[in-house]
């Protein structure tokens, strides 16, 4: 039976908890008197792979605990399918209150263990943020299960995650099932969610290169994926008074693996029209007072107005994740993230890497 520990991953007005499996096993949770299965239109699913259960986020959040049932499948037959006993576990939950701290991982190309060492030097936390590029690629599945062997080890199933998309997390044979692994919205990896005084947008920006780039060999249509999700951010905009601006929300951030804000150069020049309005939308409506990314393998804070403000950004843009490369010369297994608490009036910023090195500390102040 498999012993590995469920995650929490919140979106929207949901939790889905999920729980890779090696064998084929039958999953359901049980929340106060409340039953949720893993099931298509009545039959429970056993496919190796992950288990996946979705429930409501205010009633796990005032229960504060979820009992996890798993049942192996012997032999699934037409008659008489065969299954093991029953097995299950409680798990506690403790919902994001106010002053909450938070570890921010992006980038780790499966430097797994110097992920977690990073994370674990930061301390206690309230919730994780995983921003792509968990994985190096998607061409084996026990890559994208390096987003659990993470998230587990670092929550135990008892504090909830963000999850955002990177550009690697599109590349390989498995990416086109990438949804069928990981969290998502209705088959998207863009959304809302709020956790505490926290509201969150995380936001995908697919590819870096343009659609016909050779690398990606005429498998991939991101034009028309950012197009729509411009759409869905105006959506957002119209139900602002039950999202950004519902009652309680003292901070709003933005999650992105690609830093849109920013202009970059030669073929990863793109998608200028999508990412000005993008940034538009946010600078005039939504006013995020922080935005965290990764994926230039470097930290780095750009402020409003400076020279990497390309099309007028709305806030301090913290890109919070650094990896091993060999044009730095850092050791193989070196992994740096971010720690963010969230105070009444900031947010304190504080870089970390595996050795436990706190490379700078910042507040951002809104």
């Amino acid at each position: 039976m498999n012993r590995a520990l469920p995650v929490v991953f919140t979106l929207g007005q949901e939790y889905q908890i999920i729980l890779p499996v090696q064998e084929e096993v039958m999953m359901w949770i049980q929340i106060g008197t409340e039953i949720f299965y893993d099931s298509d239109n009545g039959i429970l699913r056993s496919d190796k792979g992950v288990r996946r259960v979705s429930v409501p986020k205010d009633l796990l959040e005032r229960e504060k605990g979820y009992t996890v049932f798993l049942r192996e499948v012997k032999e699934r037959k037409a008659y008489f399918t065969e299954t093991k006993e029953q097995v299950s576990e409680y798990i506690p939950f403790y919902p994001v209150k106010e002053n909450a701290r938070a570890f921010h991982i992006g980038d780790v190309h499966n430097h797994d263990a110097a992920a977690i060492q990073a994370a674990k030097a930061f301390g206690k936390i309230d919730f994780l943020i995983l921003n792509g590029d968990i994985p190096n690629h998607c061409d084996d599945l026990d890559n994208i299960f390096s987003i659990y062997r993470i998230a587990a080890e670092l929550t135990r199933g008892n504090v909830p995650v963000v999850f955002s998309r990177g550009n690697h997390d599109m590349r390989g044979k498995y990416a086109e099932h990438f949804s069928r692994y990981t969290p998502h919205s209705n088959g998207k990896f863009y959304y809302t969610f709020r956790l505490g005084n926290i509201w969150g947008m995380v936001l995908d920006c697919g590819e870096d290169k343009v659609d016909e780039h050779q690398e990606y060999g005429n498998t991939i249509c991101c034009d028309d994926f950012r197009r729509k999700e411009t759409e869905y951010i105006k959506s957002v905009i119209e139900n602002r008074d039950v999202e950004y601006l519902a009652p309680g929300i003292t901070h709003r951030m933005v999650i992105s693996h690609i830093p849109f804000t920013k202009r970059f150069e030669g073929e990863f020049d793109i998608a200028e029209d999508i990412y000005s309005e993008w940034t538009r939308l946010l600078r005039e409506d939504i006013k995020p007072q922080l935005m965290v990314c990764a994926h230039e393998h470097q930290f780095n804070i750009y402020n409003p107005g400076e020279l990497a403000d390309a099309y007028g950004q709305p806030c301090p843009v913290v890109i919070g994740a650094e990896v091993s490369s060999a044009s730095k010369k850092l050791p193989e297994s070196y992994f740096a993230g971010t720690g963010l608490i969230f105070e009444k009036n900031s947010v304190k910023v504080i870089f970390i890497d595996s050795e436990g090195v706190s490379k700078n500390e910042t507040f951002i102040k809104f």
